[in-house]
């Protein structure tokens, strides 16, 4: 019988655990810090997830909550996310904002990276937020950097003539390509720094409502205020 991967949230006893799978998925790329994994989940543990099957950690997601309208320009990823502290959480947001994603190479084509995605989607909805926002890696643009600018290897993905790892999924996951974010991670080499800036609508958020995280915030503030 095939074991089940399962999406839930992260646990302080899985940080050990991620800190070595990053370090493996990303060799190139400077990992984080124990402190760093620490506080975003103190910060929002709502918003951190991870995959696993029979007690072993296949990749995670990570995210938090923003109010767009202060990062809509040009930002980098040390910036929208208080350089991995999510420091910059807002519980005010309708946005929420995926800060990074990955999986263990060993498990490709297991669709791990949907469930997560997907993961994601269910808590925007729970939550009732607008939409997700993340900048994503374009890991095949070093090899076509000398041929054509970002902005033209990313059109190419949208029109079918090109793949890329992450756009291409992205893409299939059901988000939309809104544009290139310059020098969002100057550790990515493989994507030559840039990101592509994608979104997701929920197609269930309430304008009437407030958001989840608006009402438990507005319960603190009242009982402060009492």
């Amino acid at each position: 019988m095939t074991i089940p991967i399962v999406v839930r949230p992260t646990e302080a006893a899985d940080v050990s655990a991620l800190l070595a799978l990053q370090e493996r998925v990303y060799p190139t790329i400077t990992p984080w810090r124990r402190d760093q994994l620490v506080r975003q989940l103190k910060m929002f543990p709502q918003g951190q997830l991870v995959a696993v099957r029979d007690g072993q950690l296949l990749g995670c997601a990570s995210s938090l909550v923003i109010l767009w309208d202060e990062w809509a320009d040009e930002h980098t990823w040390k910036q929208i996310t208080a350089s991995g502290t999510f420091q910059t959480h807002n519980p005010d947001g309708f946005t929420l904002y995926g800060a990074e994603v990955f999986v263990d190479p060993a498990t490709r084509g297991q669709r791990v990276g949907h469930l997560l995605y997907e993961g994601r989607r269910q808590l925007c909805k729970q939550l009732n937020l607008r939409r997700i926002i993340a900048c994503g890696r374009l890991p095949g643009y070093h090899a076509l950097a000398n041929e054509m600018p970002v902005e033209l290897y990313a059109k190419k993905i949208l029109w079918g003539d090109l793949q890329d790892p992450v756009l291409s999924f992205q893409l299939r996951e059901g988000f939309r390509y809104c544009g290139i974010m310059s020098d969002y991670l100057p550790d990515d080499l493989e994507s030559c720094g840039h990101a592509s800036l994608i979104a997701w609508i929920n197609p269930h958020y309430d304008p009437t409502r407030r958001t989840a995280l608006q009402g438990g915030h507005a319960s603190t503030l009242e009982q402060d205020n009492a």
